[in-house]
C-alpha cells in the first residue's frame, strides 16, 4: 500500500492561510474603522486567534480518530447534550452564512455584467431592490440545493479556481497600491493625522466605545475557520513540532497581511469621499474599492479620464468574477458538508429517522431541503422587513459575525473540561499548567462575550430594534431548536426502552 504523504510546514502554512485570510474582510474593516481597524485586528490575533488555534490543535490531536469534528470534541469534553446544542449552533453559523451569501452573491454578478453594483436599481414585479435581491437569494438556495442533492458537486472545484483569482486580486491590489504611492510622491488619499488616525474611526457609526467594542466580532470573524484545521494533525510530519510552528508563523503572517492590506486601502481611498455615501454598503464595498483603485491608478499613470474609468471597471469586473466563482464553489460544498458531517458524526438516536437517511448519491436530501426552506424563510423575512439596502447588508453581516463567533464560546469554554480528562492520548500539548489554561480560557471568553454582547447591544441602544432582533435571533433560535431535538430524542429513547421491556 502506498504510504500517505505527510503535510510539511510550508503546505500547512498555505492551508491555514487559504482557510482564514479573506480579501473582502480588509475592505469591510477599512469601511467600518479606517486605519483604526488595524489595532483591533492585531489584538484579536493575540487574544483570540493564537490561543484558540492552539486549543483546537489539542482537541484535533487527542480526538484524531473521531468522525464528527467539533461534535466529537465537545462530546468528549462536556457530554452529549451540550455537544449537540453547541454543534447545532455551529451548524447554524453556516446556515446564516448561506442566508447572507445567497443575497450578496448577486452583487459580484451585477458587477461582472455592468462594471459596478447595479443591484440597488433592480426591480421585479414592482418590488423594491432589497425585496428583489431577497427573492433572487431564495431562488439561488433552492437551485443549488436541487443540484447538490443530486450529487452535482463538481462545481465545487470552481472554488479552488476562485481562490487562485482572489490570490491574484490580492497581488494586483498590492502592486497597484505601491505604484500609486510612488507615482503620487508618497501622498496618501486618506491622510494620517498622527496616532489619532490609528485609534479613532472616520465612520460616525463607530465613534462610541460600545460600537468600538462591537468591532471585535468583525476581527474575530476575520480569523474564524481554524476549527477546520484541527482534524488534520494526524496527517502532519512531526505534528508536535510542525503544528505549533505553522500556527505561530501563520498567525504572524495573516495578522501582518490584514494590517498591511487595511493600510494600503488608504493609498487609493479617501474614506469621506468614497465610503461616506449611501450607495456604499457592506455587500458591495469590495467592488467599490477595487473600482476606485483602478480609477486612481489610471490617474496616477496620467491616463485619459475615459481610460482610467475603464481600468476601474476592469478591476471591479475581475473582482466580481473571482468572488462569484468563490461563492459558487463554496456554496456547493457548504450546502451539504457541515450538515452531513454533524448528522453522521452524532448519534442517530438524536435525529428523526428521515433526517439521517442518505439518498442514492450519499446526500442527506431531506435534511438539505429542510435547511434550504429555513434559509429561504429567513431571507424572505429579512428582505421584506422594510430595510433599505445599507441596513439589509449590515443586518446580514452582523448576523454572520455573531453566529460565527458564538460556537467558539462552546469550544473554548469546554477546553478546561477536556484538559481534566486523564484517559486521553495527547500527542500534541501546549497548555500544561492548569492555572495558565484557565487564565487564557477566561481571557479569550471575555473577548468573545464582549464582542458578541456589544454587537447585540449597540443597535438596541440606538433604538434600531430590527437590526438588534436579527443579530441576536440566530444562535437563540437554533439553540432552542437543538434543545427541542435533544429532548424529543430522550423521550423517544425512553419510550423505546419501555416498549422493549414490555
Amino acid at each position: 500500500m502506498e504510504k500517505q504523504q505527510k503535510i510539511k510546514l510550508s503546505t500547512l502554512i498555505l492551508m491555514i492561510f487559504t482557510a482564514i485570510y479573506g480579501f473582502a474582510n480588509t475592505t469591510v474593516a477599512y469601511d467600518q474603522m479606517g486605519y483604526a481597524s488595524i489595532i483591533w485586528y492585531i489584538l484579536a490575533a493575540l487574544l483570540f486567534f493564537l490561543p484558540s488555534a492552539l486549543m483546537l490543535a489539542e482537541y484535533g490531536s487527542a480526538f484524531k480518530e473521531a468522525k464528527g469534528g467539533i461534535y466529537s470534541w465537545l462530546a468528549g469534553s462536556i457530554g452529549e447534550k451540550w455537544a449537540f446544542i453547541g454543534t447545532f449552533i455551529w451548524l447554524s453559523s453556516w446556515i446564516i452564512w448561506m442566508l447572507s451569501t445567497s443575497s450578496k452573491v448577486w452583487i459580484p454578478l451585477s458587477t461582472l455584467i455592468s462594471g459596478s453594483d447595479q443591484t440597488q436599481t433592480w426591480s421585479l414585479f414592482g418590488l423594491s431592490s432589497t425585496q428583489t435581491v431577497g427573492l433572487l437569494g431564495i431562488a439561488w438556495i433552492l437551485v443549488v440545493t436541487f443540484f447538490a442533492t443530486r450529487g452535482v458537486n463538481s462545481i465545487a472545484k470552481i472554488s479552488s479556481l476562485g481562490g487562485i483569482f482572489v490570490m491574484f486580486l490580492t497581488a494586483l491590489f498590492f502592486v497597484a497600491s505601491i505604484v500609486i504611492v510612488i507615482a503620487n510622491g508618497g501622498h496618501l488619499a486618506e491622510p494620517i493625522n498622527g496616532i489619532h488616525s490609528f485609534v479613532v474611526s472616520p465612520n460616525p457609526q463607530f465613534s462610541s466605545p460600545m460600537a468600538l467594542m462591537s468591532f471585535v466580532t468583525y476581527a474575530v470573524f476575520a480569523y474564524a475557520g481554524m476549527e477546520s484545521m484541527g482534524g488534520i494533525t494526524d496527517s502532519m510530519d512531526h505534528p508536535e513540532k510542525t503544528f505549533p510552528k505553522g500556527l505561530i508563523i501563520s498567525t504572524v503572517a495573516i495578522t501582518l497581511m490584514y494590517s498591511l492590506s487595511i493600510f494600503l486601502w488608504g493609498i487609493s481611498t479617501n474614506w469621506h469621499d468614497i465610503l461616506g455615501k449611501n450607495t456604499v454598503n457592506l455587500g458591495n464595498i469590495t467592488y467599490v474599492l477595487m473600482n476606485n483603485l483602478g480609477l486612481v491608478l489610471g490617474h496616477a499613470l496620467h491616463l485619459s479620464a475615459g481610460t482610467a474609468a475603464g481600468l476601474g471597471h476592469f478591476f471591479a469586473r475581475l473582482t466580481g468574477l473571482s468572488m462569484f466563482m468563490g461563492y459558487l464553489g463554496s456554496f456547493f460544498v457548504l450546502v451539504y458538508s457541515p450538515l452531513k458531517s454533524f448528522i453522521l458524526g452524532s448519534s442517530p438516536q438524536l435525529w428523526p429517522k428521515k433526517m439521517t437517511k442518505l439518498n442514492k448519491v450519499g446526500m442527506p436530501a431531506y435534511s438539505m431541503w429542510l435547511q434550504a426552506i429555513i434559509v429561504a424563510v429567513f431571507v424572505f423575512l429579512v428582505a421584506f422587513g422594510g430595510s433599505a439596502a445599507k441596513q439589509f447588508y449590515l443586518i446580514l453581516t452582523d448576523m454572520g459575525n455573531v453566529s460565527t463567533s458564538f460556537p467558539y464560546l462552546f469550544l473554548i469554554g469546554a477546553f478546561p473540561f477536556f484538559k481534566k480528562r486523564t484517559n486521553l492520548d495527547r500527542p500534541f500539548e501546549v497548555f500544561t499548567s492548569r492555572l495558565w489554561t484557565n487564565v487564557i480560557v477566561a481571557l479569550v471568553l471575555i473577548v468573545l462575550v464582549g464582542g458578541i454582547g456589544f454587537t447585540c447591544l449597540q443597535p438596541i441602544l440606538e433604538h434600531d430594534y430590527i437590526t438588534a432582533f436579527w443579530t441576536i435571533i440566530g444562535p437563540i433560535f437554533f439553540g432552542a431548536v437543538a434543545w427541542i431535538f435533544y429532548r424529543n430524542a430522550q423521550k423517544r429513547s425512553a419510550d423505546d426502552q419501555i416498549t422493549s421491556e414490555d
